[in-house]
């Protein structure tokens, strides 16, 4: 994971060079934005359970897919769909916290959508779930911060998709 600070650092350390132009601007857009990314990641941790638990009612606790034969059903695939929006939401919190997806690269998507398909785990309701968090975390931590919130978690979708 690289965040928006070494991201810019690092090159012009490279060439022994200062900052300027597009990096200083870059710099600033991540500073002015930080007060608002911090706030939603406080809230987003003070309330992830309740996220979680909205999320799984808005999008899948109804369908199909937690009756008997369903990919949520019995209680221990559910635990496990449970535990796979947990990490979505923490991890898609990482990222807007450092303004990089690469961290959703390499803990979250690298292998997922493989893995999910020879395991039988359908996708198209995942990324229903997906959709749905999106909806609630806007909601909880408001507009600005759930814009934020959805360029990661929409990352997390297309790497799925």
């Amino acid at each position: 994971m690289q965040d928006t600070i070494t991201a810019a650092i690092n090159p012009a350390d490279d060439k022994g060079s200062y900052l300027e132009g597009e990096d200083l601007k870059k710099l600033e857009e991540y500073f002015q934005s930080g007060a608002l990314r911090v706030k939603a990641a406080k809230q987003i941790g003070a309330s992830f359970s309740s996220i979680i638990s909205e999320t799984v009612a808005k999008s899948l606790l109804y369908g199909d897919i937690t009756c008997p034969g369903g990919n949520m059903y019995p209680t221990r695939r559910y635990a496990a769909c449970l535990r796979d929006l947990g990490y979505f939401l923490r991890y898609a919190t990482y990222a807007m916290l450092t303004a990089d997806s690469s961290i959703l690269d390499e803990r979250v998507l690298n292998g997922l959508r493989d893995t999910y398909l020879s395991l039988g785990v359908p996708i198209e309701p995942t990324v229903g779930a997906i959709t749905a968090m999106k909806e609630v975390v806007g909601q909880r931590v408001g507009t600005d911060a759930g814009r934020e919130m959805n360029i990661y978690l929409d990352y997390i979708i297309s790497g799925l998709s």
